[in-house]
């Protein structure tokens, strides 16, 4: 199935998102789940192990520099991980999105290797987290410290998270039944979120 960026920004307004089953599947279906993950912004809570960690500025964190890199990097099998639902659909038509300026990335580097990321999708005032990783410890969470103060700064209302895990949980996220999450992505999409807080784009 091959989906057009403006179809995905369609469904991701109708609080609805594609997947794969593997990272080989050939095809995607779409999730609205009775659930749904999110991380409140005014609570999102750092733990004291990490705080330390950020006081020694482990990485360098850039925006929207290696956004191909970073989806890429959240397609690799890992441990913990040992497969993933990002397929070459996923990777072909959110690179398409990147290029239109609705998909971004965050990206923490020691030196010139890349470390750690995230990336996800910025529609009015809601970004849709999709995936992160790391390569060194904590780079996916120096990342999504860096995400939500990007956000809170740039007037987006919601962060998706999709699925609640242990990783995220600690940072405050919580589950909500589908239509509350349908209310508040109501309202977060009358925002006008920016990414790039000093740039005229379209989608954040």
């Amino acid at each position: 199935m091959e989906i057009q960026p403006e179809l995905l920004l369609r469904t991701y307004a109708a609080g609805i998102f594609p997947m794969a089953e593997r990272r080989d599947s050939a095809g995607l279906f779409w999730v609205d789940p009775e659930l749904r993950g999110i991380l409140p912004l005014d609570e999102f809570h750092v733990p004291k192990r990490l705080q330390r960690t950020l006081q020694k500025h482990p990485f360098r964190v850039t925006f929207d520099t290696a956004f191909e890199a970073v989806i890429r990097a959240c397609a690799e099998p890992s441990a913990e991980r040992p497969d993933t639902w990002i397929n070459d659909a996923i990777i072909e038509i959110y690179c398409a999105l990147h290029r239109g300026g609705y998909a971004h990335s965050v990206e923490c580097w020691q030196d010139d290797a890349l470390a750690g990321g995230l990336y996800g999708v910025a529609l009015g005032g809601a970004f849709f987290g999709e995936s992160m990783f790391s390569r060194e410890k904590d780079a996916s969470k120096v990342a999504l410290v860096h995400l939500v103060e990007r956000l809170r700064g740039g007037g987006f209302t919601l962060l998706d998270v999709q699925f609640v895990t242990d990783h995220l949980r600690q940072f405050g996220a919580v589950e909500i039944p589908r239509a509350e999450f349908h209310a508040h992505l109501t309202e977060a999409l009358k925002k006008t979120g920016r990414f790039h807080p000093d740039a005229d784009v379209r989608a954040g």
